[in-house]
């Protein structure tokens, strides 16, 4: 089910006119659609496509995509986006990765930070990974710091934001 692929996957993007915002850079949900089609990408040659997770009724759910900007990008510039998985739980139910955004000249002017679970698609409620899926993962080359995830490590924050009109 998996080939084996690099520790750091990458896709490559041209800016086009409807990636810009207001302010005529790069967009936020252009980082955000750019990293996801980047990591897509990455799963797709692990065997995680369309076809296969239909099979067996999961999805990916995103926790949080954390965006951090150095420098603006413009309309018309080449952009690499790179993705390299940072973790995943034992069971394979939660995922990290991190995505870098490089222009041209191969300057680092972004990065993204997101962690996401698997989603059984009938139940509507989190899932670990089949056995076929998690074969294809721990096959794979790891970065020196990958690291096993916990549900802890999902929960950054201590407290639990109140209801609406709720004291």
């Amino acid at each position: 089910m998996h080939n084996k692929i690099d520790v750091v996957f990458f896709k490559e993007f041209e800016i086009r006119w409807s990636d810009l915002d207001a302010n005529r850079h790069l967009g936020n949900s252009s980082y955000i659609e750019f990293a996801s089609h980047t990591r897509m990408s990455f799963l797709e040659q692990l065997g995680f496509n369309q076809k296969s997770m239909l099979k067996h009724n999961i999805g990916p759910v995103a926790f949080y995509e954390h965006l951090y900007y150095f420098r603006e990008v413009f309309i018309g510039k080449p952009v690499r986006v790179t993705t390299e998985f940072k973790g995943m739980s034992a069971d394979g139910m939660f995922f990290e990765f991190l995505h870098n955004f490089y222009d041209g000249n191969g300057k680092n002017f972004a990065r993204c930070e997101m962690m996401g679970g698997w989603m059984d698609l009938k139940e509507r409620k989190l899932t670990g990974l089949p056995k076929a899926f998690l074969d294809a993962v721990h096959g794979m080359e790891r970065p020196a710091d990958f690291k096993t995830l916990t549900k802890a490590d999902t929960r950054k924050f201590t407290q639990v934001p109140r209801d609406w009109g709720t004291n």
